[in-house]
């Protein structure tokens, strides 16, 4: 197994990839015609920038993010074409692509079937049961479809269906046609409990939290023992970043926020001596694991640097020795229920593993249409490679186990959630989803962010979105496998960037980041999905709802029973700190978040510092450090006002981040956060937007203390200053 640099040379005459979508110039078009076209499509034509002023998307951007969903509008001809196809769409289909209902709330259907014909529609519920819909007295006037006198009868739905994933079913003149009925929670109710008694917990990049175990690189074993430690102290839950998995071989890319896939999950998490077959390994191949375990220890001991690298290679080398044992019959049995229940994402993805060993990230293999999923070509390389797609498949096996260990180990601590997972907006443009799913994703564009005050180049995340009527076609079924294996074995889970399940900022390819515009998503059918499929895990949900959103998003999210996301040092009331009494109590709140530094070095203004000697400040240092101080003085009156510092002093660093700890507890929201990092006085920042891993290690601090000098876990039990941040949070918050 090796990554290698062969290129694939594609078929003579193959048609363009998917990831272009050439668009040709001409005449200038309709403005009025294409804005109607791009609202029929869900397309804004307008967005509200950070001047609070409303801001026109260029033309040849709508052309673009419109061929991106398959409609062609560069001519005004190709748009009068495309607005009439938009308004006989629903028409052309006997039933919509997929129907997502609340439960207890009454649902009505379109069914469409040519004038005349009787019709009879039934739901077939997951667990066998077949009900009949009603049809309603509602009149339609029937309209010409393609030469055809097409009539369309409405139906009710039956309530008594239940939670769950169904089928609709309409059967016409001997013609049966399907679609996917999803019967979702009007409310999420998993954080009741929260409510009746608040919780709290530690968060923190997973791969920087090092044992004297660890080869390198903070593991789901660390997972398990930073669980029970902290819930021996009263948490909750642990918050990790995304543990999607990345690349199947080093280099990896060491953004957790750019996976490969994020249905799956990474196996540089694994502990290599937690997986049983070690045992019965050769004494040979035991020498070699252990001489392997000696030198990626020694990575332990660097506290400048995760050189996920090495010890991904390392555990590779290991993990192929132990591969090859073979597995008792309980084992066996074990691997192979979970390959069934994972199916054939799980082959896909080990396929797209196998096949990327030996082809590199950019080979055109990926992009060519003769080398597509279901290809001839990729199922005789799926016959062909099946000894190293069954190797993947182990691994992820492997994964699944070992953190179920971490969940286990966080109950028998007392955590009412325990691990919270990390789910990130995407996955890289050059990943396995991008290939495996390349159905339901939109091609020729990427996800980002508008211009703001922040990044007023606008930020491109070089990722595809989700098509929503494709994905909508394919009855969600991607959204849903991928939240079931990530809740598979969690209390919760963190969407990064909620607000990309209403609407996402699409940038056709080889535009700047501010030459884009939203699309807007089915955001019941999204949402519902959500709290559907975490209802059936008893998990929390908590999105990330900061930044830039439609005022009326944050209350739909609420009354949906998903928690929202609170920082201390965003949440202001104009120019000074919002009372923590006015904080929402349907919220994950803390301190600080990882797009921020840990708070030794928020309060050291370590972040100025950084950024002007990075050159990212658009102003003088000394205005940026002069606001920055004038921020904390505020901050630090109202800890003084509320008695937490004493009068006339800030105290030392450890007092006054206790005291913003203290502070966060007065405030009513159901989830209290506190940062690992905060913890130990850590103080440089784990991502700095806007620079390369050449000028900083992005995604690759490991855990330190104030010093630089590496913590490791097995030395936080007796840390003082963990404990002592951990019990003020306890107490303050159970001595309300």
């Amino acid at each position: 197994m090796k990554a290698s640099s062969q290129q694939y040379e594609p078929a003579s005459g193959a048609a363009a990839p998917l990831s272009e979508a050439p668009v040709t110039s001409g005449a200038p078009v309709n403005r009025e015609l294409l804005h109607w076209l791009a609202d029929a499509h869900g397309v804004g034509t307008t967005y509200q920038g950070w001047d609070g002023l409303p801001h026109e998307v260029a033309p040849g951007t709508l052309i673009r993010v419109l061929a991106a969903l398959g409609v062609q509008a560069d001519t005004n001809d190709l748009i009068e074409k495309a607005l009439a196809d938009a308004e006989l769409a629903p028409w052309r289909r006997v039933l919509p692509p997929a129907v997502v209902m609340q439960e207890g709330e009454p649902a009505e259907v379109p069914v469409h079937v040519r004038a005349g014909s009787a019709v009879r529609v039934t739901v077939v519920t997951e667990d066998g049961r077949k009900l009949d819909a009603v049809q309603q007295e509602h009149l339609t006037e029937p309209r010409d479809v393609d030469g055809i006198t097409v009539a369309r009868s409405t139906f009710q739905l039956p309530g008594s269906t239940g939670l769950g994933w169904h089928t609709l079913r309409a059967e016409s003149e001997g013609q049966v046609s399907e679609a996917t009925l999803v019967v979702v929670p009007s409310r999420l109710t998993t954080a009741a409990q929260l409510e009746e008694r608040r919780g709290w917990g530690l968060a923190t990049q997973l791969y920087s939290v090092r044992s004297e175990r660890s080869w390198g690189v903070g593991d789901f074993a660390d997972l398990a023992d930073l669980t029970a430690l902290a819930g021996s102290r009263g948490a909750d839950y642990v918050l990790v970043n995304p543990l999607h998995a990345a690349d199947p071989v080093p280099p990896v890319e060491p953004s957790p926020y750019s996976p490969s896939t994020r249905r799956f999950f990474n196996p540089l998490y694994l502990r290599i001596e937690a997986v049983p077959e070690l045992a019965y390994l050769k004494p040979k191949k035991q020498i070699a694991i252990h001489d392997l375990m000696k030198q990626a220890r020694k990575l332990n001991e660097d506290g400048s640097r995760i050189d996920r690298d090495s010890s991904y290679a390392a555990k590779l080398a290991a993990l192929e020795l132990l591969y090859g044992v073979q597995r008792s019959p309980s084992r066996q049995r074990a691997y192979e229920d979970f390959c069934r229940t994972a199916g054939r994402g799980l082959d896909d993805f080990a396929l797209w593993c196998a096949i990327r060993e030996d082809i590199d990230a950019d080979d055109p293999f990926w992009t060519d249409p003769a080398a597509a999923p279901g290809s001839p070509l990729v199922e005789k390389l799926r016959v062909e490679l099946e000894h190293r797609i069954s190797f993947h498949r182990w691994l992820q096996w492997l994964c699944d186990e070992q953190l179920e260990s971490a969940q286990a180990a966080a109950t028998r601590a007392g955590m009412r959630l325990g691990v919270v997972h990390d789910l990130a907006v995407g996955v890289d443009l050059q990943s396995s989803d991008a290939w495996t799913l390349q159905g339901v994703l939109a091609p020729g564009v990427s996800v980002g962010a508008p211009p703001d005050m922040y990044n007023q180049l606008g930020q491109d995340w070089h990722q595809p979105p989700w098509h929503p009527t494709r994905l909508a076609e394919a009855g969600y079924r991607p959204f849903r496998e991928m939240l079931a294996t990530i809740l598979r074995h969690s209390g919760g889970i963190r969407v990064d960037h909620i607000l990309g399940f209403f609407r996402l900022w699409w940038i056709p390819a080889g535009n700047t980041p501010g030459n884009g515009a939203y699309v807007r998503f089915d955001h019941d059918a999204m949402i519902g999905i959500l709290a559907l499929e975490a209802q059936r895990a008893g998990a929390v949900v908590i999105g990330e709802d900061l930044g830039t959103f439609e005022p009326w998003v944050r209350d739909y999210l609420a009354a949906r029973g998903v928690l929202g996301t609170s920082i201390l040092w965003f949440e202001n009331d104009g120019d000074v700190p919002l009372p923590p009494e006015k904080y929402r109590v349907q919220a994950l709140s803390s301190v600080n978040t990882h797009d921020l530094p840990p708070t030794a070095g928020y309060l050291a203004g370590d972040h100025v510092t950084l950024r002007s000697g990075l050159g990212l400040l658009q102003r003088p240092a000394e205005e940026e450090r002069l606001e920055h101080n004038a921020k904390l003085d505020k901050m630090m009156h109202l800890l003084q006002q509320r008695g937490l510092l004493p009068a006339g002093d800030t105290g030392s660093e450890e007092e006054r981040i206790e005291a913003l700890h203290r502070l966060l507890a007065q405030s009513p929201s159901v989830l209290l956060g506190v940062a690992l990092v905060d913890a130990i006085g850590e103080r440089r920042v784990q991502n700095q937007p806007g620079t390369t891993s050449a000028q900083y290690p992005n995604w690759q601090v490991p855990l330190a203390d104030s010093d630089g000098d590496p913590v490791l876990l097995d030395s936080l039990g007796s840390n003082e200053r963990f404990n002592s941040l951990l019990a003020a949070v306890e107490e303050s918050i159970r001595g309300q």
